[in-house]
């Protein structure tokens, strides 16, 4: 049985903010198992690893004693989150949201206890809310209030439409806390103001009001922009083990300390103990390597997550192309197809623009050789492999 300190000392890892943390307290007082929130909407049909920052906080509260009460927006789902939009979402369709819904209940218990998580949809609720519930919800808050909110405020002064029914997203947000009695939600910081809506629109309906943790947002693979499937710099749970080692392996051993801090279930000890050996001159990518493997064990196995160590050192250190590359088939003009578009087709770069500068810094090779030629076009002919970077390959066929 842990103390209160020792949980609040668990729960502050890796947070940004607790609101308010002397309420938080006296609830881990009372001895009591606390209903923690986290609401998901199911906009894309896969998690990523920046997903996990809030299931890793929720499995930390799971192996606390408390109650996890993982929420998926099928409801808010088809109004479209537009936090951090500078354009009106389109709504998804409810079958999108259910086929979205069934793909992340198969995901999240990677992580979390299957038999010590209650899963709630919040159309349970909501498509029993009469027009009536409706009005009186919406008579909680004003117009000012919203526009107070950044990406609201933004689009208004920028004449940006928006429309009334993305002013219902953070009410329906905070009256599923209402619903669930939660005790304290989690959400990114870019939620702090949906959560906050939470412990107010809870005081209106005479509910004690929740805590609010807010969790940093992870970069994606760029190191700048949020990790997002949309952007293409990211690592989705359900990728495959050589893949998620490769991306992890891939970024800058600054960003390495962020992952590490956001995603480990190491000890915040040995963490430490590893950046005191790399000041002290020890190689940076061991580690990573040592995270890397952590990382698909969690949502593979021990063995895999060996294999896939293994298979990078192999192809990587030595060299070696993978001999599990699957052969893809372009069709070509006679006069060929530039090299750019070859690329970006292949999926080795996300653009032309990219391809052209990975040519320019020498990180392309065709059949082990590196080129230089922007201008060059591939031409119908046999077999090539392509290679853009230590990590990408592809098998090249034309026709």
């Amino acid at each position: 049985m842990v103390s209160v300190q020792e949980a609040l000392a668990e729960i502050r890892r890796g947070a940004v903010e607790i609101l308010v943390e002397s309420e938080l307290v006296e609830k881990l007082e009372t001895g009591r198992p606390l209903r923690i929130k986290a609401g998901f909407d199911p906009t894309a049909p896969d998690l990523h690893l920046g997903h996990t920052v809030l299931l890793n906080k929720l499995k930390q509260f799971q192996d606390l004693g408390h109650e996890i009460l993982f929420l998926i927006g099928d409801f808010t789902g088809m109004i479209g989150d537009p936090t951090g939009k500078n354009v009106t979402r389109k709504p998804l369709t409810p079958e999108q949201v259910q086929e979205n819904a069934k793909s992340y209940q198969e995901q999240v218990f990677k992580i979390l206890d299957p038999e010590k998580t209650t899963v709630v949809f919040n159309s349970h609720w909501m498509n029993k809310m009469s027009s009536s519930d409706m009005i009186r919800l919406a008579s909680h808050h004003t117009v000012a209030r919203m526009l107070e909110r950044d990406d609201f405020d933004k689009r208004y002064k920028s004449g940006q439409p928006i429309a009334i029914h993305e002013f219902l997203y953070p009410l329906i947000q905070g009256y599923d806390s209402v619903e669930l009695e939660a005790d304290v939600e989690l959400g990114g910081t870019d939620q702090k103001f949906n959560l906050l809506m939470g412990r107010e629109l809870q005081k209106a309906y005479g509910k004690p009001q929740q805590s609010v943790l807010t969790m940093p947002i992870l970069e994606g693979l760029d190191g700048v922009q949020k990790m997002s499937k949309s952007l293409n710099n990211y690592i989705g749970i359900n990728d495959s083990p050589k893949d998620i080692f490769g991306k992890l392996m891939s970024i800058s051993d600054d960003l390495m300390w962020r992952y590490i801090e956001l995603l480990s279930f190491k000890s915040l000890e040995e963490i430490q103990q590893w950046r005191d050996e790399v000041a002290a001159g020890a190689n940076p990518v061991n580690i990573k390597k040592t995270f890397a493997e952590e990382i698909v064990a969690r949502f593979h196995s021990n063995e895999e997550a060996k294999q896939a160590r293994e298979g990078f050192a192999n192809q990587f250190k030595k060299g070696q192309v993978p001999d599990d590359l699957e052969e893809i088939t372009l069709t070509v003009a006679d006069e060929g197809m530039p090299i750019a578009n070859v690329l970006k087709e292949l999926g080795l770069t996300s653009s032309t623009s990219e391809a052209l500068r990975m040519i320019k810094a020498g990180a392309v090779k065709i059949d082990s050789k590196k080129i230089d030629d922007r201008n060059l076009r591939i031409t119908r002919s046999k077999q090539h492999i392509i290679q853009v970077g230590k990590r990408k390959f592809a098998k090249l066929s034309t026709v």
